[in-house]
């Protein structure tokens, strides 16, 4: 499981780099409906499998969001949603704390508008003295001027389904593979491997 969540980062890491080169605009606004690609791409998919639902994009789990308002509201509208499923849907939380490539970063009502690459890492959700933990392994995170932040993951996992004892046997294995390879390819997944199971087991720790 946790080679193949290696294999995905990445991916992702690739996906993101072409995602970065691109020109978009940057809005608070969300459409009510799907891009006009999106139905393209489902026109497409209904020829090729008749018989099988088309995948959904992270859009269609998100609702329209409202204007800016004129004061900071006294909660953060959080939307976390994975390429299958949406995790959290238009919740109002306290804070959230995002493990961006740049350190960790806790995003509060009113915070300024970012867009943040994720690295492997422990994401938070604050209710009050409640705090649910997720351990996600890549995506991005788009904080809103109007207190609304949106968060994209690859691959994200509560904290409390994680096995601490694979955690300690993948580390382990990759750290035996890395220092055995031999070709840049072998030390690349390796290397993967290494960073990914080391921030499981700091998420698991922290």
């Amino acid at each position: 499981m946790y080679r193949q969540a290696a294999r995905i980062l990445n991916r992702a890491h690739a996906a993101g780099s072409s995602v970065r080169g691109r020109a978009r605009p940057f809005s608070t606004e969300v459409a009510a409906a799907p891009a006009a690609e999106d139905s393209a791409f489902v026109e497409a998919w209904k020829k090729i499998s008749p018989n099988v639902d088309p995948p959904k994009t992270p859009l269609s789990f998100m609702k329209p969001r409202p204007p800016t308002p004129s004061t900071i509201p006294s909660k953060l509208t959080v939307n976390f949603v994975l390429p299958y499923q949406s995790e959290i849907s238009s919740k109002e939380v306290d804070m959230v704390i995002v493990p961006a490539t740049s350190g960790q970063m806790g995003v509060l009502p009113g915070h300024v508008s970012t867009i943040t690459e994720l690295k492997p890492g422990l994401l938070s959700v604050h209710e009050g003295s409640d705090v649910t933990k997720y351990f996600v392994s890549s995506g991005f995170a788009f904080i809103h001027a109007n207190s609304y932040a949106d968060i994209v993951a690859v691959e994200a996992v509560p904290v409390d389904q994680i096995d601490p004892s694979l955690v300690q046997k993948g580390l382990a294995d990759f750290t035996q593979k890395l220092s055995s390879a031999s070709t840049d390819l072998e030390k690349a997944e390796a290397q993967i491997g290494v960073d990914v199971h080391s921030a499981l087991n700091a998420a698991l720790t922290g």
